[in-house]
């Protein structure tokens, strides 16, 4: 079977179309696939009628008017397949494409489906595709392909990191705990760091909120443990300090005490209004003892606690800035959680958060916490993730 197509082909595809030949024919005849023949049809047929409405016939095989009975009284817009000029823009195309990126026609072809598949349909992972997939190139350079438009499938919006948000207008302040505020006495952050000198294996978690829109009556609240990178996602309502003791009670409840001190050991927070009921969190209500201990970062210093803000570029992927967080309920974000920590780290020797969890806490542990394993190639951080649901 040939790799790619010649004139010859080109002008044989041109009479076999005026001829009436199936694509099935013409694929046999010329000794290509099908799918050959439909790519080269549909890639390179030609209009001037843009303005025209579409016929639907030209949306299936053959994809041009030549042959079509109805063409000379037709008012729709017409395609037709010149061999000659089909033959001149894939030369041309060829030349650009050596000329600018290393990879031959065919191979453009076959890493545009395939990342049309992964990223466009499912928004996979990029580490996930460049650790199987055996892309020839780095992954700086496929940013930069994708930069320039050599994968007419996909584009930098498309990719994570590859382009930035446009700030929000602020239409309100977020309430925050006042620097000289009695409970952030001992929770400051060089107690963190003393605490963290005297006890080196301390197991530290990070907590925040991500906010959807501004006007928004619910938000997520995230527990990132630094050592796995997992993250514990909960849907609460925003800015209540009850609905963060709400969360911790249910935790202290589902793992029992002494797993609750061994996962909780050191929180490490912001300054967020919600987190100003620390006792709620430190101390078995039932006992008074205290099995945990909370530290709070300075103000306007999120690089302090890093990996779970890091962290939350995930959930970017799956909901966007701006989009409001009202209308999810307790199973979309059980499902975002899940996709999210079953994303390989190469941090993690390509683990996945999930994985290196379970492994030290047992699957028991795991199953408590709503967690769950996803098979790679069933990992979406895309908005669909919430619509199939």
């Amino acid at each position: 079977m040939k790799s790619r197509l010649k004139l010859e082909d080109r002008l044989l595809i041109e009479q076999l179309i005026r001829l009436n030949y199936k694509e099935n024919a013409i694929a046999r005849i010329i000794d290509v696939s099908p799918s050959t023949i439909s790519r080269e049809l549909k890639k390179r047929r030609i209009t001037n009628e843009t303005k025209l409405e579409e016929c639907e016939k030209t949306k299936k095989f053959p994809y041009v008017c030549i042959g079509c009975s109805k063409k000379p009284k037709c008012r729709k817009r017409k395609y037709y397949y010149l061999y000659k000029k089909a033959d001149d823009n894939y030369k041309e195309i060829l030349h650009n494409s050596r000329k600018n990126i290393d990879m031959s026609i065919d191979e453009i072809d076959y890493w545009n489906d395939y990342f049309k598949d992964k990223i466009k349909d499912k928004n996979q992972p990029i580490l996930h595709l460049f650790n199987e997939s055996n892309f020839p190139r780095s992954i700086q350079t496929f940013y930069s392909y994708v930069h320039k438009g050599y994968f007419s499938s996909i584009n930098d919006e498309m990719l994570p990191r590859a382009y930035s948000y446009k700030p929000r207008k602020r239409t309100e302040e977020k309430p925050v705990i006042r620097n000289d505020n009695v409970i952030r006495k001992g929770r400051l952050l060089k107690d963190f760091n003393d605490y963290i000198k005297n006890h080196s294996n301390a197991n530290v978690v990070e907590m925040d909120t991500v906010i959807g829109k501004f006007e928004d009556k619910q938000c997520i609240m995230t527990l990132y443990f630094r050592e796995s990178k997992l993250m514990l996602m909960f849907l609460i309502k925003k800015y209540k300090p009850s609905e963060v003791e709400r969360i911790f009670k249910s935790l202290k409840k589902q793992l029992g005490i002494n797993n609750f001190k061994r996962l909780f050991e050191v929180i490490l927070t912001d300054n967020g209004w919600e987190f100003s009921k620390p006792e709620s969190i430190e101390f078995n209500l039932d006992t008074g003892e205290k099995i945990s201990n909370v530290f709070y970062t300075d103000p306007y210093s999120s690089w302090q606690k890093g990996g779970i803000e890091r962290n939350h570029e995930f959930i970017r992927y799956i909901i966007p800035k701006g989009i409001t967080f009202d209308n999810l309920t307790k199973k979309n974000v059980i499902d975002m959680m899940n996709h999210i920590n079953n994303v390989q780290r190469k941090s993690l020797e390509y683990q996945t958060p999930y994985t290196t969890f379970t492994k030290k806490y047992g699957e028991d542990i795991s199953k408590r916490l709503h967690l769950q394993e996803i098979k790679k190639d069933e990992v979406n951080l895309s908005y669909n993730l919430l619509r199939n649901k």
